[in-house]
């Protein structure tokens, strides 16, 4: 590119108006003045000099004091503090401070406000740091070095001034920290997070605690979605007290299937049966039964195919806001994407969707179970138990989860091994009782590979593979659960 031609883009550059979004403004001030929770929340993502317009960061600046003086925030306190300093009329005057109160859709939206102008003030900050840069570079400097470092230190001052959360004292979260403890102490029985009713697994992980990022991994087949759908939300949503809300992201399944899912767990009946037209009475009266129990039960089911982690937490966040939502299930990790039409690398997008799903976590403050395939290696050894390194496509999962579990079943490996013998064996059962085909339990191995918080082992289960369900080992501890 020739000098002439630079110059003339710096100059088309230069004519353009610098990124900013100035209804995002308006909202962000809006929601501010109308909701004192809304101060605090957007202050921590947005400063004053984040606005674009030089009336919104005069007004931003008054909020900051009038908060900081510990009166309430709204149009009379600001546009007093305003009217003090001699710049109610230069902003608009009050009915500006009124009017941007009607540019609010609605106050719960704030942080995505405030992160939308934080974001557009960043850009800014990277155009003018990339102008000095240029002049730097044009005043062809001597000591390259020096000239490298300085502009390394114009950019690493913009990422420093992204938004973050601001830093903790130690004396509060330690007392915080014992009042929990204390409060654990004196609870009865040894749940501190949601069960699962699968009593072993429960002992050894104190249940589904918030903030936590569980894996449960397996083949296909292996019950990953059962044991997510029929136990884990089942139980949330009508064996805890008070109920958990319980929100299920379906990437493989329609929502129709999981509903059939669920009854058949539920009611406890053959789901062959079910979908063939074979109901006999005695199961009517069951499903009636789970239905009148499913009806009512705070479960969400977005079966969107393809989705973006993006779209999941946005989606989680007004779940959440909307049915305050206590645990996610999402069924499985390596059908989510990052929403990028051609990602340059799988795994790395594999690593960005787990990431992403630990972080939802921590944002939400609830546990996120999410469903993840295991790689063909596991099938190539002679013992076919999972192991972390089994893990499709991506290291980062083990990384970025509290809790990885690998679901297995003998029965599984051993129907493909003699698959003749069994199937000859299946036929003879089915001969001699129709009624129960396919009703034996296999016994099923719940494999704790990784606890961040805790002990390892494996845990066993028995697996009804004809109503897709999980239950304790021992038929008295899984009739205190389930009946």
């Amino acid at each position: 590119m020739s000098d002439d031609t630079h110059t003339r883009t710096l100059d088309r550059l230069a004519d353009r108006l610098p990124p900013q979004d100035l209804e995002a403004e308006q909202a962000t001030l809006g929601a501010m003045l109308i909701d004192s929770d809304a101060v605090s929340r957007a202050l921590g993502i947005v400063a004053e000099e984040d606005f674009y317009r030089e009336a919104h960061r005069e007004i931003c600046s008054a909020i900051e004091v009038v908060e900081e003086g510990g009166d309430p925030v709204d149009p009379v306190t600001v546009g007093a503090e305003l009217r003090r300093r001699e710049r109610l009329s230069a902003v608009g005057g009050a009915e500006y401070l009124t009017a941007l109160i009607g540019e609010v859709p609605t106050t719960a939206h704030v942080i995505r406000y405030a992160t939308i102008v934080h974001e557009k003030a960043v850009l800014r900050r990277l155009i003018k740091a990339g102008s000095e840069i240029q002049a730097l570079a044009y005043d062809n400097p001597d000591d390259v070095q020096t000239a490298l470092a300085s502009a390394e230190q114009r950019v690493f001052e913009i990422a420093q001034q992204r938004s973050t959360k601001d830093y903790e004292e130690l004396g509060p979260l330690v007392e915080a920290t014992f009042q929990h403890l204390d409060d654990v102490f004196k609870r009865p029985g040894f749940l501190t997070g949601i069960g699962t009713g699968l009593q072993e697994w429960d002992r050894m992980t104190a249940g589904l605690q918030d903030g936590n990022l569980i894996i449960i991994a397996g083949r296909p087949s292996m019950g990953k979605t059962s044991l997510m759908v029929n136990n884990i939300a089942l139980h949330a949503v009508l064996r805890h007290e008070p109920p958990v809300p319980v929100a299920v992201f379906s990437l493989e399944m329609s929502s129709s299937q999981l509903a059939e899912m669920l009854l058949c767990g539920r009611a406890r009946v053959n789901s062959w049966r079910l979908r063939a037209g074979k109901v006999r009475g005695d199961d009517w009266e069951r499903i009636g039964h789970a239905v009148q129990d499913l009806v009512d039960a705070p479960m969400l089911i977005d079966d969107t195919p393809a989705i973006s982690i993006m779209e999941i937490r946005s989606k989680a966040r007004r779940m959440k806001s909307q049915h305050d939502i206590g645990l996610i299930c999402v069924d499985y990790l390596q059908l989510a994407t990052t929403g990028r039409s051609n990602p340059e690398n799988r795994h790395q997008e594999i690593g960005e969707v787990a990431r992403a799903m630990k972080a939802m976590a921590r944002e939400l403050n609830i546990p996120v179970v999410v469903g993840s395939q295991l790689s063909r290696n596991v099938e190539r050894r002679e013992d076919k138990r999972p192991i972390l390194s089994d893990l499709a496509e991506s290291g980062s999962i083990e990384a970025e989860a509290d809790l990885v579990c690998f679901l297995y079943r003998d029965s599984y490996y051993e129907r493909k091994k003699g698959a003749e013998e069994v199937q000859a064996e299946a036929d003879a059962e089915v001969r001699a009782k129709p009624e129960d085909k396919g009703s034996e339990m296999d016994i099923a191995e719940l494999i704790i590979a990784k606890h961040r918080n805790g002990p390892v082992g494996t845990v066993k289960l028995a697996f009804t593979q004809n109503c897709r369900i999980f239950d304790n080992i021992d038929p008295f501890r899984s009739q205190e659960v389930y009946e």
